[in-house]
C-alpha cells in the first residue's frame, strides 16, 4: 500500500468504453497517487493489465446488493474513489431504465456499503440528460438546464437523483457526474453506441463492394455541425472532477474542445483508407423534429457479414468485429434534423483544460483496434 495520501480506485465497467479508458487513464498515473484500482465486469477481461496495482473482480450489479456486498467487503475496503462506468444499452430509450436504474443502485448501495474510506463517487450519464434522443433542444446544452418532463423514461434522472440523496444523507464522501456526447474510442467489447467502428466497417464494405461510401443521414445532418467525446479525454475529465476539491458536487459536460461539419469529416475520414465520397443526391424530406435516414442501417447491415468476411480474409481483422457495429445507434446518430451540441465552459472554468481535435480521434480509435487486430491494416489496405 501507498503512503497516507495515496487513493484507490474502484473502476465499474471494465471491458466497456468508457471504463477501459478510465482503467488506462489510471494505470498511467503514479503509484504514490493511486495505489490500488480495482476493477469489475460481468465478463472475463480479454486483455489483462500488467501493472501489478490493478485487480480484477467479477461482478454482475444486476445480483442481489448482499451477494455484491459479499464479494467486495474485502478487497474494496480501502477504495477511496468510485468510478460508475457500467450501462446496459437498448436502442429503444424507453429500455433502458429498467435495467440501468437497479444497475446504479446496487452498485451504490454495495459501495457505500463495503468502501469504508469512500471519498468520492463518479457518475457518467450523459447527453440523453438534455432529452437530445427525443427531438430539438436548445443548445449548446449546459449544465443548469431544466429537466424536460421525460414521462418516467429518462433513467439518468433517477440515477443523479439517488446518487444525490444518499451523498446529502452521509455527508462523508461527495460526487461528481460526467455527461459526454457519442463518446468514441477502443473497447475491447461491444460497445453499444460505438459511431466511428460502425463508420469504419461500413466504409470498407462499401471498399470491397466497389461502392460508394454514401452519408446513410440526411441532408440537413451533412451540412450540420456536430461534437463528439473521445474516450481517454472523457476519462481524463472524470478523474480530474473527482480528485479536485473544487469540483465536489458538481455535474460537466464532456466534449473534445471543436466542432466538425459532417461533411467534411465523412468525407476526410474516407479520403484516409483511399475511398472517394460523391457529394449524396438526397430524395428523402426530413422535417425538424423527425429522423430521416437515406440508408436504414439496420436493413443495411443484414446480408453484410459475408462481405465482412472478404474484407478479413484480404487484409486482415477479425470476423467478429463485424458484430460490434452498432447500426441502430448509428441511424440515429446521422439521421437527426436537429443539434444536440454540448458547452463545455463549465468545465474549464474549474480548471480542466484538454482540447482534443475529433478527426484526430477517429484516426486514432481505428488505429487502437488496428494494433489490437480487430480491424485491417491500412498499410495493407492502401497497398490494394
Amino acid at each position: 500500500m501507498g503512503p497516507p495520501t495515496s487513493k484507490v480506485a474502484l473502476v465499474t465497467g471494465a471491458n466497456g468504453i468508457s471504463g477501459f479508458s478510465v482503467i488506462e487513464h489510471l494505470v498511467r498515473q503514479s503509484k504514490e497517487e493511486w495505489s490500488k484500482i480495482v476493477v469489475t465486469s460481468r465478463r472475463p477481461l480479454p486483455n489483462a493489465w500488467i501493472d501489478p496495482r490493478v485487480e480484477f473482480l467479477a461482478i454482475d450489479f444486476l445480483d442481489p446488493v448482499e451477494d455484491i456486498i459479499a464479494k467486495m467487503k474485502d478487497i474494496c475496503a480501502n477504495v477511496t474513489h468510485a468510478f460508475f462506468t457500467s450501462y446496459v444499452h437498448s436502442d429503444d430509450f424507453k429500455l433502458l431504465r429498467e435495467k440501468n436504474v437497479p444497475l446504479f443502485r446496487n452498485f451504490l448501495d454495495a459501495t457505500i456499503s463495503s468502501c469504508n474510506k469512500l471519498q468520492n463517487v463518479s457518475l457518467q450519464t450523459g447527453g440523453k440528460y438534455y432529452g437530445v434522443h427525443l427531438g430539438p433542444v436548445k443548445v449548446p446544452l449546459e449544465e443548469s438546464f431544466p429537466r424536460y418532463d421525460d414521462q418516467g423514461y429518462n433513467f439518468y434522472y433517477n440515477q443523479e437523483d439517488y446518487l444525490k440523496e444518499l451523498q446529502a444523507r452521509d455527508r462523508t464522501w461527495s460526487y461528481s457526474i460526467i455527461r459526454p456526447n457519442a463518446i468514441n474510442g477502443y473497447a475491447p467489447n461491444a460497445n453499444g453506441m460505438s459511431e466511428v467502428l460502425t463508420i469504419i466497417i461500413y466504409m470498407l464494405i462499401c471498399r470491397e463492394l466497389g461502392q460508394p461510401a454514401n452519408f446513410p443521414g440526411n441532408e440537413y445532418f451533412w451540412n450540420s455541425i456536430d461534437d463528439n467525446s473521445y474516450a481517454p479525454s472523457v476519462a481524463d475529465l472524470t478523474v480530474f472532477a473527482a480528485s479536485h476539491e473544487n469540483c465536489k458536487n458538481e455535474a460537466f459536460n464532456h466534449v473534445n474542445g471543436d466542432i466538425f461539419v459532417w461533411k467534411y469529416i465523412w468525407q476526410d475520414f474516407a479520403a484516409y483508407f483511399g475511398i472517394e465520397v460523391p457529394e449524396p443526391n438526397f430524395v428523402k424530406a426530413r422535417r425538424a423534429d423527425t429522423l430521416s435516414n437515406e440508408i436504414d442501417m439496420v436493413e443495411w447491415a443484414k446480408d453484410k457479414r459475408g462481405v465482412w468476411e472478404t474484407v478479413v480474409r484480404k487484409y486482415g481483422g477479425k470476423v467478429e468485429t463485424f458484430d460490434c457495429g452498432t447500426w441502430g445507434f448509428f441511424n440515429w446518430a446521422s439521421g437527426k434534423s436537429w443539434l444536440t451540441i454540448s458547452s463545455i465552459n463549465k468545465a474549464r472554468q474549474f480548471g480542466w483544460q484538454r482540447n482534443d481535435r475529433t478527426f484526430d480521434t477517429w484516426i486514432e480509435t481505428y488505429r487502437s483496434f488496428e494494433n489490437a487486430g480487430a480491424l485491417p491494416s491500412r498499410a495493407a489496405l492502401l497497398r490494394d
